[in-house]
């Protein structure tokens, strides 16, 4: 593992934001897994975000907390996200109770191997005098739906930090959707370059603390066929 992570660790310290390949599995093969499988399938499960400040119902998610320790990653019990309006102008502010992960997705084999090699990369990149003994890790499932005349916002907030240390962009399925190009942005909001998330796997690891990020819409490529954007956020944030 550490000699995979190695070439990651060293790129995201020079880009502040790495995006690797869809062949992400060559890194992933010891790390998350090639296939996603029926961990996939659980995005078919998600429930409307009923906290969307414009109005819209076309994000769909669930939402899980994890500790990440030297032994092993745990679940925490469920509890609100949280972001300040600082971070999130658009719908922070509030405790937003989102459905829970369900237990079937939060100890499937492909999530685990996930956050286990974030654990192990992000761990790698914190300076040792700041790498915590423990990590406070939120998981969000997301669907983003369009349909004809209603684009879909991956980020309706725009650009914008987290307000965590490290954070995961992993795409599970893009289904009959254009657009929904990621920019990244230095902290006096100049973009750095841009790129769109395709195959399953395919990601992007950034530092929050060094760069802002934003989505583009998606819109439907058939306006007669259902379209989303299925993707995995995992943040972490020292405890």
């Amino acid at each position: 593992m550490a000699e995979l992570l190695a070439p990651l660790a060293d790129t995201i310290e020079r880009r502040l934001c790495l995006r690797p390949c869809a062949g992400n599995g060559a890194v992933a093969g010891r790390g998350w897994p090639c296939r996603l499988g029926g961990f996939a399938a659980s995005w078919g499960d998600l429930g409307v975000d009923a906290y969307m400040a414009d109005g819209g119902r076309y994000r769909r998610r669930r939402f899980g907390v994890f500790r990440a320790a030297p032994a092993g990653i745990t679940r925490k019990p469920h509890q609100p996200h949280y972001q300040s309006r600082d971070y999130n102008p658009l719908n922070g502010g509030l405790e937003r109770w989102f459905e829970p992960v369900t237990e079937a997705a939060a100890r499937h084999p492909s999530l685990t191997a996930i956050l286990r090699t974030c654990h192990s990369l992000f761990d790698r990149l914190t300076p040792a005098e700041l790498r915590p003994e423990a990590w406070h890790v939120e998981t969000h499932q997301f669907r983003i739906e369009t349909r004809a005349g209603h684009e879909g916002r991956p980020t309706p907030e725009g650009m914008h930090r987290d307000g965590v240390d490290w954070v995961l962009v992993l795409m599970v399925r893009r289904e009959n959707v254009a657009s929904g190009e990621t920019t990244i942005y230095d902290l006096v909001r100049r973009p750095l370059g841009s790129f769109t998330l395709t195959a399953p796997l395919d990601s992007a690891l950034v530092d929050d603390s060094r760069v802002y990020h934003g989505v583009t819409p998606v819109e439907p490529l058939d306006p007669a066929r259902p379209a989303y954007r299925d993707v995995l956020v995992v943040t972490f944030r020292r405890e």
